[in-house]
């Protein structure tokens, strides 16, 4: 891999980005490109390098974008270009296709008492944080230093640098029931491993009532376990943190999380 390409990887990792590496590590007969050649793929589809264009570049690029969602690490494609694909060279090729920068992420909406506090025990846990809120003087790097911050309207957070996927667990804890709501609406069709809201049972179910009459869909509101985190009675923003973060962990390592929120426990 050469060093620009290298610098520009690293670049949009440190920035929160995340894509696939794809190397050819393998190839006999003709192909466009010899062992060593790279391509960056992003989550849109884009790319950055090349491993020398055509048909096994396109398919290479559909199976990295395939490999960003399954949540797998890596894989070793294999092609050949044969006369059905409208390739006589008869060339073969293997490619290694590696995701970078796509780890677990625990994206916080709201940067109040309680957003500092599970995003310090996020960060301590392992997570790659990000915590948005609209106002800066909440959200910023001396208050909140575990994480990147991100301050804009949030009809705006995908501009701004939020990217959602298959190992993002999303916390929405705002500073009021309208801008919750907002938060549910602007991640429906977003893909999560976890979606949580804080709040009373009636604040939910009200919530709930107005989102459903806007069109957002059951299905994404039947996703947001609610109301968040563990029943251990917590009370402080800190033990609050606990009980959320227990709870994402007990989703991330498959454990029996209707068990621990109790039978009657509502989602």
């Amino acid at each position: 891999m050469n060093a620009e390409l290298l610098n520009k990887i690293n670049q949009e990792v440190q920035n929160g980005g995340f894509g696939a590496i794809c190397t050819v590590i393998d190839e006999s007969g003709s192909t466009p490109r010899s062992r060593g050649a790279s391509m960056w793929v992003r989550p849109d589809g884009t790319i950055a390098g090349t491993i020398g264009g055509g048909l096994i570049e396109y398919e290479a690029i559909q199976q990295a974008l395939g490999l960003m969602k399954s949540g797998e690490a890596s894989r070793l494609w294999h092609k050949s270009l044969t006369a059905a694909d409208g390739m006589v060279c008869g060339g073969k090729a293997s490619v290694f296709i590696e995701v970078v920068g796509l780890g677990d992420e625990l994206v916080i909406f709201g940067a109040g008492h309680v957003g500092r506090a599970t995003a310090e025990l996020g960060a301590f846990a392992g997570f790659r944080v990000t915590v948005w809120d609209e106002r800066p003087e909440f959200a910023n790097d001396e208050r909140i230093p575990w994480a990147r911050n991100v301050v804009c309207p949030i009809d705006k957070i995908y501009e701004n640098g939020v990217k959602l996927h298959s190992r993002s667990y999303v916390v929405i804890m705002t500073r009021g029931h309208a801008l919750d709501a907002e938060a549910v609406r602007v991640t429906e069709g977003q893909p999560g491993a976890y979606y949580g809201m804080i709040g009373s049972r009636s604040k939910i179910a009200a919530v709930r009532a107005k989102l459903l009459a806007e069109g957002v869909s059951a299905a994404h509101l039947d996703r947001i376990y609610q109301p968040i985190g563990l029943p251990i009675k917590a009370e402080t923003p800190n033990e609050i943190a606990v009980s959320i973060m227990s709870e994402i962990i007990a989703v991330k390592y498959g454990a029996d999380v209707k068990r621990l929120r109790g039978e009657t426990a509502a989602r």
